[in-house]
């Protein structure tokens, strides 16, 4: 049977897609830093879809931690078939008013963790000629943004990331797919220190279930890059259009109202 491995498993997007891909006939690996979330979420997956999904604690942010889990695997001789980086958080503030710790954390679980899976996993994939890469990113990833700026960066590097990576797989029987979602109804909003309701309440919020869809299809389909929802998309058409500076200036805007 065909094996997902899924990071963040335990909420949101991440386990939407979990139930998605067990529906499909996917075995899965779970990977969260929550053990008992874990537990809870793969005793609900098994009995649900009879299928097998072995919990992996791990905080990704560890630079050891990606080496760890894939050696984990490979003792026990488990193959990823399709690789879901969907690990991340945000936080806002102004950078220099932010902790630092906090701003290193983000950058070593959205982008240094996402690539060396990426990488380890990635060359399994190319070895064996087959496998996916679904990396999530973010309507964030097509502009700057003040008062969350390390999240916004991170995720246009993800994006950038996914594209380049795929570009130089193809051919090779795997691919990578970059799923660019909107505000989500998910706790992101909360752990980054935002009021939820207003954040909903000013741009909307679409389903995480609605996110993890869309996200399946499109890997399933080898796309490049998915973006969900028409706000995403004409935020994406706008990014190319409108200045960089008068983009930046609006999005600075709105999130300082979301705090």
């Amino acid at each position: 049977m065909a094996c997902a491995l899924v990071t963040g498993a335990t909420g949101g997007i991440g386990s939407e897609l979990c139930d998605i891909l067990a529906a499909h006939g996917y075995d899965l690996v779970l990977v969260s830093r929550s053990e008992q979330k874990l537990k809870e979420l793969s005793e609900r997956l098994e009995k649900a879809y009879g299928i097998a999904a072995p919990i992996f604690p791990f905080d990704l942010a560890d630079p050891k931690a990606a080496d760890q889990l894939h050696d984990a695997l490979a003792e026990q001789g488990i193959v990823v078939d399709i690789l879901a980086n969907n690990a991340g958080f945000g936080d806002q503030g102004a950078f220099l008013d932010s902790s630092w710790e906090r701003q290193e954390e983000m950058i070593k679980l959205n982008i240094l963790a996402l690539m060396r899976l990426s990488y380890l996993f990635g060359n399994d994939m190319r070895t064996r000629g087959a496998g996916r890469i679904l990396n999530v990113a973010s309507v964030a990833a097509f502009a700057a943004g003040p008062y969350m700026p390390v999240y916004f960066a991170s995720k246009a590097f993800v994006l950038s990331f996914s594209q380049a990576m795929g570009e130089e797989l193809r051919g090779s029987g795997v691919t990578v797919t970059a799923l660019c979602p909107g505000t989500t109804a998910t706790g992101f909003w909360n752990a980054a220190g935002m009021d939820a309701g207003n954040v909903f309440s000013l741009m909307g919020a679409q389903s995480p279930r609605s996110v993890a869809e869309l996200g399946f299809s499109g890997l399933m389909a080898g796309k490049p890059v998915v973006i969900h929802s028409v706000p995403s998309k004409l935020a994406n058409v706008a990014a190319r259009l409108v200045p960089r500076r008068v983009s930046t200036w609006i999005t600075g805007q709105v999130l300082k109202r979301r705090g």
